[in-house]
């Protein structure tokens, strides 16, 4: 039992009493049915109110257990209480006392503190008064190195103690009554002024002892930039007392050779004087010097560049190249026929300008390379502070700024080379490539004596080309590659591939007049003038295959660009390989020209001709007559021989791969077709079999390609169906043969029903 909020007593949750049934009034009662029920559910609530108070009583028993236990540990909390409460007196009591003892302990620790930075202070003062005393009689004495430490020593104290009250009190002397900062300060200048005066002395009567004694004491008394800037002019005279190559301007490696010298200077300074400068002044102070060389490097390379473009005519070239475009064959303003031009006529000679190109690459080239030395030789140094490559969040942003190039790119060399790739180089390689191509195309002649028969034209535009990208590459320059590659794609799309294309459409265009007179002869010089040109498509297409992958793979990328940029270069290879596409493109669609006019029309009677007369309705004697005649192979092998002849010897082996699987696939189709109209007894199939085999045969025997067999393989599974022995089910020989069907299952069935 427990007792609720109002202190009485209330049953325990698990007992609850039987509510009370509707029932009515028993005074409203008039009937005995009803008295009847009205008595039974009365009865019925009686024995439940029953039942809850016996319960009730039950658990009486166990709640006045528990109180009396509850009740004997009165006693036990009574004591514990006390006991804490004595605990809490002791514990307060001696807190207090502690808080007493600490405060004063602390106050003697303030005081103890005051009285060692007192100390530590006038310490410091004493080291400042020294230092500057020894200081000056080390300048009086001219042993900079002593002077040089001392004034360090001086300036690595705290600048509150410097310039504090107690050191403009204490540190004042009667030969020197200015305060202390000032004197720290009026004794670095004059150090200044002496280190300097002894660095350019030493510098001019090139004595590397004392030029490397004065440079390593300028930081150390804090005149970090002005031992920079006095070092940086100093091997600026290096490069300006450089002598001028001794060649003749008119030499085309004169400008070469000065652009070398003077790089290859800088970089030989850059190389030798790095260590020193990163050893006495830190990672990353080079860059400083460098920039100093640089804009020395500005004023040469201006002189140079201009010299060469007054000494070479460049303006003048220039205005002759954009007034003289190479006029492509086909062109509408191009009237007169290939034969009858002269491709010396031109005014502007393509071999001085492929001369301009390679000195102007040759300069372009090395400023590249100095570039890159450059970039590779000051970006390590900015140090990794978490001593990880790629490990850490900031790797990235640490490769950027190991990486900066703003020393570089604020150069006027770079704006001038830049320059010179956009408004010389790229102009002039395009005008040279189109040039030469035109120039190949109507200097093409055929070889007849070799096969298969292909033009000079590809061999002497991929010579060219070979040479432009080879040297396109040397230049090492990221946008001149971008802008001159999609240049040169569209030169080869449309004055090389183009004209080809212009030249098939031409074959039977220009000889259909005379074909009607001269009959086979003309037929057959346009078929073969026609393959040639399929030919060259052919060869061109190997030829920039392998151009390509040989760029891909050469060492210039690497030697010519930095690594952020390599890729791109791939990239850009890469997107001129796509030209390979559009030359296999045109050159399908050649073959299927050709294919669809000279050998399809041969083609529609080609099986009906092989199979006339011939039945595989066979007994014994009709079967061995058929093996003695061999019929039909040799008719095959016949109309094969006749409807190829000429083409083999004169077709690549990859043209004639093309032109053999059109061939295949026009015959096979009614091939099928054709067997599907016949019968076969048991001795017919067996025989059809043989002549299959042979045929196969003899077509695989006549290419090194093996695509015969792969294009037989429908004909031959049905073949394999026709040679099932009688009593054999063909629906489960199709799903348990193990065979990769190119038949379906209702051609399988309708190939079995041929059989007799």
């Amino acid at each position: 039992m427990s007792v609720d909020a109002t202190g009485s007593p209330s049953l325990p949750s698990s007992i609850s009493l039987p509510e009370r049934s509707q029932r009515s009034d028993p005074r409203a009662l008039s009937n005995l049915p009803e008295i009847l029920s009205c008595l039974s559910a009365l009865q019925s609530e009686e024995t439940e109110h029953s039942r809850a108070l016996t319960e009730l009583l039950n658990a009486r028993e166990p709640i006045l257990q528990s109180l009396n236990r509850l009740n004997s540990l009165i006693p036990h909390f009574d004591s514990l209480l006390h006991d804490a409460s004595l605990l809490s007196d002791k514990v307060t009591n001696t807190a207090k006392t502690a808080e007493r003892v600490g405060g004063r302990v602390r106050s003697l620790d303030d005081e103890m503190g005051r009285v060692r930075e007192a100390g530590d202070r006038v310490g410091q003062v004493m080291d400042l008064k020294s230092s500057l005393a020894e200081l000056q009689s080390s300048i009086n004495n001219q042993d900079w190195e002593a002077a040089t430490r001392h004034c360090a020593r001086a300036m690595s104290l705290p600048l509150e103690v410097i310039s504090g009250p107690f050191a403009e009190t204490s540190v004042p002397t009667s030969e020197s009554h200015l305060p202390p900062a000032e004197t720290l300060q009026e004794a670095r200048e004059n150090l200044l002024t002496i280190f300097r005066r002894n660095f350019e002395q030493a510098s001019r009567s090139r004595d590397s002892n004392a030029t490397s004694r004065f440079f390593k004491l300028f930081p150390a008394i804090g005149w970090e930039d002005e031992g920079l800037e006095a070092y940086a002019s100093f091997v600026i005279d290096l490069v300006r007392v450089r002598a001028p190559a001794s060649a003749k301007t008119s030499s085309p490696l004169y400008y070469i050779t000065a652009l070398t010298a003077l790089f290859e200077s800088i970089a030989l300074i850059i190389d030798q004087h790095q260590p020193v400068v990163e050893k006495y002044y830190g990672p990353g102070k080079m860059r400083y010097v460098a920039k100093r060389l640089l804009s020395e490097c500005d004023r040469v390379v201006k002189g140079i560049i201009e010299g060469w473009e007054e000494e070479r005519t460049m303006k003048r070239k220039l205005v002759d190249v954009a007034n003289n475009p190479p006029i492509p064959l086909y062109s509408p303003i191009n009237r007169r026929s290939p034969a009858s031009m002269n491709p010396d006529e031109s005014t502007v000679d393509p071999r001085e300008i492929d001369k301009v190109l390679s000195e102007l690459a040759g300069m372009i080239g090395r400023w590249s390379l100095f570039k890159k030395f450059l970039i590779e030789s000051l970006s390590d140094d900015i140090p990794n502070p978490h001593g990880q490559e790629n490990e850490c969040p900031d790797s990235e942003e640490h490769a950027v700024a190991a990486h900066d190039t703003t020393y570089i790119n604020s150069t006027e060399s770079l704006g001038l080379f830049d320059w010179l790739t956009n408004t010389y180089y790229i102009p002039l390689e395009v005008w040279y490539t189109r040039t030469s191509i035109d120039k190949a195309h109507r200097l093409s002649t055929t070889d007849v004596s070799q096969l298969p028969p292909t033009t000079t034209t590809p061999d002497d535009v991929f010579y060219i080309l070979k040479i432009v990208t080879s040297r396109l590459l040397s230049t090492g320059s990221p946008e001149g590659v971008k802008s001159t590659f999609e240049q040169l794609r569209d030169v080869m799309e449309q004055d090389y591939v183009g004209i080809i294309k212009k030249k098939l459409d031409d074959v039977y265009r220009t000889g259909s007049s005379g074909a009607v007179s001269r009959g086979e002869k003309a037929e057959r010089d346009n078929r073969v003038a026609f393959i040639i040109m399929l030919n060259d498509l052919d060869i061109s297409s190997s030829h920039l295959e392998r151009l390509m992958r040989d760029l891909s793979g050469n060492q210039t990328i690497n030697q010519h660009f930095i690594e952020q940029n390599q890729r791109a270069i791939k990239n850009h290879l890469s997107a001129f390989s796509n030209l390979v596409s559009k030359l296999r493109s045109t050159l399908r669609l050649g073959i299927e020209q050709m294919f669809n006019q000279l050998m399809r029309p041969k083609l529609r009677t080609l099986i009906s001709d092989v199979y006339k007369d011939i039945s595989y309705v066979l007994d014994d004697d009709a079967y061995s007559t058929a093996e003695y005649q061999d019929t039909v192979r040799k008719r095959f092998i016949k109309a094969w021989e006749s409807l190829v002849d000429g083409y083999k010897d004169t077709f690549t082996e990859s043209n004639y791969r093309l032109i053999f699987g059109l061939t295949l696939d026009v015959i096979l189709r009614p091939w099928e077709k054709f067997i599907i109209t016949l019968k076969f007894t048991e001795l017919g199939a067996v025989r059809f079999d043989r002549d299959l085999r042979s045929i196969t045969a003899y077509l695989a025997s006549q290419t090194a390609f093996g695509d015969a067999r792969e294009k037989f393989v429908r004909i031959q599974q049905i073949s394999t169906l026709l040679n099932l022995d009688n009593e054999e089910d063909v629906e489960e020989f199709y799903n348990s043969s193990g065979i990769t069907w190119k038949l379906s299952s209702i051609e399988a069935r309708a190939i079995a029903g041929l059989k007799l």
